[in-house]
């Protein structure tokens, strides 16, 4: 299992390296440069590539682009359900998701990768402009969040950036098979 993996079972104990994980591929980069630009990447990837290549598992077991990108839109919805949470409310509980039962049960092995990039592209504009809003006390809002703890609005936009470089890398890895 990949260090870039959050599983369902065991949560609690992995999100620390997880964490770090993903912290550290962010590195000293503009998170909001990166949440800004993984659309357009996304977009430029899954462009290059047939649709029959899109929906073709990077290896057994694993996700194919389309699924990539379901995963993308997915979690994009949850981002915006915590970020309004945090903003809104004072220390709200922010609940985990076990994305491989997402990825089963809404079943990202029939995912269209233009329609989730579609989604993924119009809600990411939408929270960008809600975080171009914020004030500074805004960002500085907390949320707990049941596997991980206390979280900043300043934390989960790194956290998210990182996420996204993950998934860039993945469709990048991928994509060089088109």
């Amino acid at each position: 299992m990949s260090i870039y993996t959050n599983p369902a079972r065991g949560a609690t104990d992995s999100a620390r390296t997880y964490i770090d994980a993903v912290l550290e591929l962010l590195g000293d980069q503009d998170p909001l440069v990166v949440l800004g630009s993984t659309a357009t990447r996304c977009t430029e990837l899954i462009s290059a590539c047939t649709a029959e290549e899109l929906a073709t598992p990077e290896a057994p077991g694993k996700w194919s682009m389309a699924g990539v990108m379901a995963h993308f839109a997915d979690s994009e919805v949850v981002w915006g359900y915590r970020l309004r949470k945090v903003l809104a409310e004072d220390r709200p509980e922010l609940t985990g998701y076990d994305q491989d039962a997402w990825a089963d049960q809404l079943h990202y092995d029939e995912a269209d990768a233009s329609e989730a990039l579609e989604l993924f592209s119009a809600l990411r504009k939408a929270h960008l402009r809600l975080l171009s809003v914020a004030r500074e006390s805004d960002l500085c809002r907390v949320g707990v969040h049941v596997e991980r703890g206390e979280e900043s609005v300043h934390h989960m936009i790194r956290l998210y950036a990182g996420h996204d470089l993950v998934h860039r890398r993945q469709l990048e890895r991928i994509a060089r098979a088109c």
